[in-house]
């Protein structure tokens, strides 16, 4: 007789009554080694006990509250119009970071640097006409996503209670995907860059008393230069992402909280 005092639970003798598939008992195997040492599984309960306690408290959506079933089946695929957004999103994220490995904005007082690098990835790089592309076409996606997904949760009264928080959330959304375009459009500094500044200029110093003081800070000034690029890169790659996907994972979580509203 073994004097070693016995598991408490026996995680290797139930293993091995079940019938289980390698995969499955190398999953169990890593689950048992956290939870020994992180309480991994009193965590998974308490947020499983957090869902059902929160689900419980949300109205019931509108097919389930007057059995509508599948009466509103046209309805569905545009509300697949988040998560398709969502992936044009992680698409432009991931491809915008390997265009970063070749791209910087210029460092000295002339931002055609910037456009030479634009000009080195579609010519020389390889793959880096098609990375660029899929950069771009991506975020026009998400652009053109953003904008049907809030038509659709207008018109179908999505954004009523309790889900008004969620909509002026995806207002700030829309308008830092709009944001994002801009600051995107002027990064290669091209002519369509150059007089898409200076239209951002004028409207800037158009703001009534606190123009010039906006110009200043977005453009760096009221004419185009190179910290206007700067300023627009620093945007588009150091503050906008995390903003962004923050929100997102606020904005699905609540989602997630709630529910889909469906048509009335």
């Amino acid at each position: 007789m073994s004097l070693e005092k016995k598991d408490e639970y026996d995680h290797s003798g139930w293993m091995q009554k079940k019938d289980l598939t390698p995969v499955e008992k190398g999953y169990l195997m890593v689950l048992v080694w956290l939870d020994r040492r992180l309480r991994i599984v009193d965590y998974l309960e308490l947020l499983e006990d957090l869902y059902y306690k929160v689900n419980m408290q949300m109205p019931k959506s509108h097919t389930e509250q007057y059995n509508l079933d599948n009466k509103f089946w046209y309805w569905y695929p545009l509300y697949a119009l988040g998560s398709f957004s969502t992936i044009a999103y992680v698409v432009a994220a991931l491809s915008g970071a390997l265009l970063g490995f070749y791209y910087a904005p210029a460092t000295t007082g002339d931002p055609s640097g910037a456009y030479n690098q634009i000009v080195f990835i579609m010519t020389d790089l390889n793959f880096g006409f098609m990375l660029r592309s899929i950069h771009r076409w991506s975020a026009q996606v998400m652009v053109a996503a953003v904008f049907l997904h809030m038509l659709r949760v207008y018109f179908t009264g999505a954004y009523k209670e309790p889900r008004e928080l969620n909509w002026i959330l995806g207002i700030v959304l829309i308008s830092l995907t709009m944001v994002f375009g801009y600051t995107g459009y002027l990064l290669p500094w091209d002519q369509l860059a150059f007089w898409a500044g200076q239209i951002g200029v004028e409207m800037s110093l158009s703001v009534p008393l606190a123009g010039e003081w906006v110009a200043q800070l977005m453009f760096g000034g009221f004419t185009l230069t190179q910290s206007t690029l700067q300023r627009m890169y620093i945007l588009h790659v150091f503050l906008l992402p995390f903003v962004v996907t923050t929100l997102i994972a606020v904005h699905i979580g609540i989602v997630w909280m709630q529910g889909i509203a469906e048509p009335h």
